[in-house]
């Protein structure tokens, strides 16, 4: 708490921000006035908010999972994600706090103790993974009425986008004013972004992260959409990480560019002495095509989701990989040898950071200890290739078959497994009593 407290002090913080992700990568947590924040050292939270669907109910299943007594974690901050809140109106601080149980252990229902969970097993082996993300977004006019579908924000022209500007440096020039803001806060935070494009939906927008640790990259994903948020209501538009928001326009992701490093020498263990790719490569890749269908809802969580994977726009619907090639559901980019990484396009941009970095690691671990091989990379369109969506097409067939993977469950936590499945069938259950429009206008009269 020394180095929390000298932050705290050196930037005259009055108010702090406590926080921890929930199951959907969201923040939870308590604002406290700095000297009660320093005098409680963390503090408690209720263990229950591990437990709570994106509605704010709970899993049917929860006092199985956790205690009927409701009670508290205790949290300790992590002074490596001390940051200030630009947005505020005075000088406040945020800190990501890990949780812990009454016995000092940290929580198995905590998405970053998943995360550090699955860190342990690679550092263990002499290894560190480093990753990269890519996180999509959409801008929008804001939407206070959900019965209306979405539109694009409109940009400094007054006019809404309607033709696909991928790598447009004027369309992203359309929103000058918020994208200035988004980076003076993220400099601010010391998120450390690389680029910014603009994709190929109306006002979608991609921004990339330099690689660096599982964790810390994960942090800065949380802190991002935060600030993003912030960033686009401050300037009269919403922010949206919807993995499908607009039927017309393509869906937002999250790749996840991962290599690993042999701690002893420092060097890329997947690049290859005699050929481009060594023999951990293609073990860590050939646990990613063994174990995405069963890890698929951790990088499609949501019922939206899965409105994402559709062949026609360029979405990933197929187990296979390819160099360089964007139509494969794996990629390895064409780089450097010590630049040798495997591009994981599954995730939405809706994926809780965390549990998404956890997931891939995790298959790629259960790829290297099994020896896994993977198919023969794919150099054509693989959407030509008269492939059908080989993966999970809802919310609820993807957690089946989660529930039919020991080897997940092994490495992630049983426990943490139990609940996911609990909190995302809850939501699943909660969707499906819905009847949508399209019930309304082809089947009320016609069946």
């Amino acid at each position: 708490m020394e180095a929390v407290r000298r932050f705290l002090k050196e930037n005259a913080i009055t108010e702090v921000e406590s926080t921890l992700p929930d199951m959907t990568g969201n923040a939870r947590g308590k604002f406290y006035p700095t000297q009660k924040f320093l005098d409680e050292k963390g503090g408690r939270i209720p263990e229950t908010l591990l437990v709570q669907t994106v509605t704010g109910d709970w899993a049917d299943n929860h006092y199985d999972i956790v205690d009927a007594s409701d009670r508290d974690m205790v949290l300790k901050p992590d002074p490596d994600t001390l940051r200030l809140v630009p947005w505020a109106g005075e000088p406040t601080a945020q800190v990501i706090n890990d949780c812990y149980t009454s016995d000092g252990e940290l929580h198995p229902l905590s998405s970053r103790s998943v995360l550090r969970k699955v860190l342990a097993l690679y550092e263990k082996e002499g290894l560190k993974p480093v990753i990269a993300p890519e996180v999509e977004f959409y801008l929008i006019q804001k939407n206070t009425d959900p019965d209306y579908e979405l539109k694009p924000a409109i940009g400094r022209s007054g006019r809404r986008e309607v033709a696909r500007q991928s790598y447009s440096i004027d369309a992203v020039n359309e929103f000058d004013p918020i994208i200035d803001t988004l980076y003076d806060y993220c400099e601010a935070q010391g998120l450390e972004v690389d680029t910014l494009i603009h994709e190929s939906g109306a006002a979608q927008m991609e921004i990339n992260f330099l690689h660096g640790d599982p964790l810390k990259l994960a942090d800065q994903v949380f802190v991002f959409k935060r600030t993003l948020r912030e960033t686009a209501m401050k300037h009269g538009v919403y922010a949206t990480f919807m993995a499908k928001p607009m039927q017309a326009e393509p869906g937002s992701s999250m790749h996840i560019h991962q290599s690993l490093i042999d701690v002893a020498t420092g060097e890329n263990i997947f690049a290859g002495k005699d050929e481009k790719f060594s023999e951990q490569f293609y073990h860590f890749l050939g646990g990613l095509q063994k174990y995405t269908p069963n890890a698929i809802s951790f990088y499609a969580p949501n019922v939206n989701s899965y409105r994402r994977f559709e062949p026609e726009i360029s979405a990933p619907v197929n187990m296979k990989w390819g160099i360089d090639n964007r139509t494969t559901g794996l990629r390895a980019p064409d780089a450097p040898a010590a630049a040798t990484r495997i591009e994981n396009r599954f995730p939405g941009a809706d994926c809780n950071p965390y549990l998404a970095i956890a997931a891939s690691l995790a298959c790629g671990y259960l790829g290297l200890k099994e020896k896994l091989k993977p198919t023969k990379p794919t150099f054509d369109a693989a959407a030509e290739e008269g492939d059908m969506v080989e993966l999970a097409r809802t919310l609820e067939e993807a957690l089946r078959l989660l529930e039919e993977s020991p080897e997940l469950g092994e490495i992630m936590g049983e426990q943490f497994i139990k609940a996911y499945i609990g909190v995302k069938r809850a939501e699943f259950e909660t969707f499906n009593k819905v009847i949508s429009s399209w019930e309304r206008e082809y089947l009320l009269m016609n069946v």
